[in-house]
């Protein structure tokens, strides 16, 4: 079995009506449904505000994939349960970043870049698939058509991908690696755009069809207990002296 966790903030379904309506329980409670129905999945759910975001080192240690959905209170993570983050992806644990997770501070961590971008309201988003051979891309055709998605665009501000596997297309003209692979330390790492709060693309089939995918591609054969070289952080004063 491979266990997940899927992390959400869970504030947007509290707030924002349109956002209850299309995930009543929450968008982590919607994923976590589709990847219950796969045998070989075993999930469970944490949010923001619960006591060390849902994240305590017992949590940690029986995850084998996490799965971040956060958007408009990524500073509001604590830097200590970020860092644990990044370190367990260091270790062998499979991260996959979702749609303005662009900017978490455990994914900003793992890539080393600011994952800034250009971005404007929904559009008709067309997701296509570059790599078909890949795992992640299993069981997909060339395309897969999102009516209304929140564009993001080029230029992205991250190192470049290990692998990718989807691009999108939007009817302004822009484009997106959308689908970007990226080996950690021991972990694998997966970025997937699509899937702002106020449109339901989590219930899009070919969607779960992907992230489900995405979770077996980045389980890990083996989650070491320890890093033989620790990773140490450095302030830039620091660096300087």
């Amino acid at each position: 079995m491979i266990n997940v966790t899927v992390w959400n903030e869970f504030r947007h379904e509290k707030s924002d009506e349109n956002v209850k309506r299309i995930y009543p329980d929450g968008i982590h409670k919607c994923i976590a449904d589709f990847l219950g129905k796969d045998k070989e999945i075993n999930v469970r759910t944490a949010t923001l505000d619960e006591p060390m975001h849902g994240l305590t080192d017992e949590v940690l240690d029986n995850t084998d994939v996490i799965i971040w959905w956060g958007h408009a209170f990524h500073h509001e993570v604590s830097d200590e349960i970020a860092a644990k983050v990044h370190q367990r992806v260091l270790r062998g644990m499979g991260f996959i970043a979702l749609h303005s997770c662009h900017v978490a501070k455990p994914f900003i961590k793992l890539i080393g870049t600011s994952g800034a971008l250009r971005w404007r309201t929904d559009d008709f988003e067309r997701l296509w698939v570059v790599s078909p051979s890949h795992p992640i891309a299993e069981g997909l055709g060339d395309y897969v058509e999102i009516e209304d998605e929140e564009m993001y665009g080029e230029a992205y501000d991250i190192p470049t991908p290990d692998e990718l596997v989807f691009i999108s297309w939007f009817r302004g003209g822009e484009v997106f690696r959308s689908g970007c692979c990226w080996n950690r330390g021991r972990g694998k790492v997966f970025y997937f755009r699509p899937g702002h709060e106020s449109n339901p693309t989590y219930h899009v089939p070919d969607i779960q069809k992907i992230i489900t995918n995405a979770v077996k591609w980045a389980a890990p054969k083996q989650i070491i207990e320890k890093l033989d070289c620790p990773f140490i952080e450095i302030s830039p004063e620091a660096a300087r002296k």
